[in-house]
């Protein structure tokens, strides 16, 4: 067995060590890595949670990248159409990591109702739209059917719905510009609302309806297989800027790609600060507990001065008990890593299935609740850092070790 390792393990089992002067001040620095540890995981686990959500919305709207076609229009509202007939579609086989394609085409109009009326962007869709994401945002009714005949069924957010007063199963009239002359009579279009969502996004919420994507074939004058965009979606978020960039050499000369962080980089800029915050709060939260171990280990030397003395005149290197010292603290620390991770991880549990905690102005963070996500390789890698981290912050205050000598020491009292 390791002579260091050994004499660590003696003094960790040691009884006198439990009612020594030490015992308080070991307990407040395993305390300290404990409550940092906690603080670490929500900074991490909310932080990554968060930014998932709002990926989620945002992507829910949009899909991760649009094809659409090369031009000026920098508008949300689809001007030139382009031909679905597409290699890639229904599928792009020529790229991995897209999980689903789908063709959709916008048109800007405004709702009127006898009371009030109301600006939108209708967002027109078909048999092919991913309906799955939004159905965690349905509020009230049903999603819209798009399969057969030409369909009335649209899909309205709550804010709009209340701003409008409509109901689930109620009908409203759609005014929209004629795309060839706006000064002309707007087209009409009568619709049902058979659904209302809620994404949190009120940005988007009070921008969008949901429309069969005929209509807005009919209205622009396209025909049966002239869309707006496409809109892809991918396996994984992480590989967006490949993708797109992939995705981009894959497709005609005459068609564009965009990334959603294209297309909303304030939402992406902002959710960039997370990562700092996160590593500031880490940072923090390990140099407390680094100095509340420090300082545990400084009085376990003074404590064991004349034990140090001995091990010397018996022919120990000032490196041997430095590592015996070392030995300990990693221990105390793995206890205080323990105890945290139970506390950390039970409680980010709790919240991720009950949802507990609310953001007090949900508005600005696009939810009303605090979202985690707990990812394994994230805490197994904050234990392993945290624990490496805190020895090397040891290894300048365990130098008091090479001043002490046998003969002081062993007569230390």
């Amino acid at each position: 067995m390791n002579f260091e390792f050994y004499i660590a393990k003696r003094l960790i089992k040691g009884k006198e060590h439990k009612i020594s002067i030490s015992a308080p001040i070991i307990k407040i620095a395993i305390a300290a890595i404990a409550i940092g540890l906690v603080m670490m995981l929500i900074a991490i686990a909310t932080s990554i949670g968060l930014k998932h959500k709002i990926r989620e919305k945002v992507s829910a709207f949009n899909g991760h990248i649009q094809i659409s076609n090369f031009d000026n229009n920098r508008s949300e509202v689809s001007v030139t159409p382009i031909s679905r007939n597409q290699d890639f579609y229904p599928e792009f086989k020529d790229v991995d990591g897209v999980s689903h394609l789908q063709a959709v085409a916008t048109k800007a109009g405004v709702i009127r109702t006898e009371e009030t009326f109301d600006t939108f962007i209708a967002k027109g869709v078909g048999q092919d739209y991913h309906w799955d994401i939004f159905a965690e945002y349905l509020v009230q009714g049903r999603l819209p059917e798009y399969t057969g005949e030409i369909s009335e069924e649209a899909l309205v957010s709550s804010l709009m719905a209340n701003r409008l007063q409509l109901k689930v199963g109620d009908t409203f009239y759609a005014l929209f510009p004629k795309q060839e002359d706006a000064l002309k009579s707007p087209n009409q279009r009568k619709f049902m609302m058979v659904g209302t969502f809620d994404s949190g996004f009120e940005e988007l919420d009070n921008k969008y309806i949901f429309i069969d994507l005929r209509h807005v074939q009919r209205m622009n004058r396209w025909g049966p297989d002239e869309i707006g965009n496409f809109e892809v979606f991918l396996n994984d978020f992480d590989d967006l800027e490949e993708k797109g960039n992939e995705i981009y050499s894959r497709t005609l000369s005459g068609l564009d790609t965009t990334t959603i962080k294209d297309n909303y980089f304030q939402i992406f800029e902002w959710m960039e600060l997370f990562d700092f915050n996160t590593a500031l709060i880490i940072g923090i939260m390990i140099i407390v507990g680094g100095i509340n171990m420090i300082t545990a280990l400084l009085v376990l030397i003074l404590e064991r001065t004349p034990m140090i003395g001995i091990l010397k005149a018996l022919g120990s290197t000032n490196w041997s008990i430095r590592k015996m010292f070392l030995y300990n603290a990693a221990y105390l620390i793995s206890i205080g890593l323990f105890w945290g991770n139970l506390l950390g991880l039970g409680l980010l549990f709790l919240q991720q299935q009950f949802q507990l905690f609310k953001f007090p102005n949900p508005e600005e963070y696009y939810i009303d609740y605090i979202p985690v996500h707990l990812d394994l390789l994230a805490i197994v890698l904050l234990n392993i850092g945290v624990l490496v981290l805190c020895l090397l912050m040891l290894l300048i205050p365990s130098y008091i070790i090479t001043k002490v000598t046998p003969v002081k020491a062993i007569t230390f009292e």
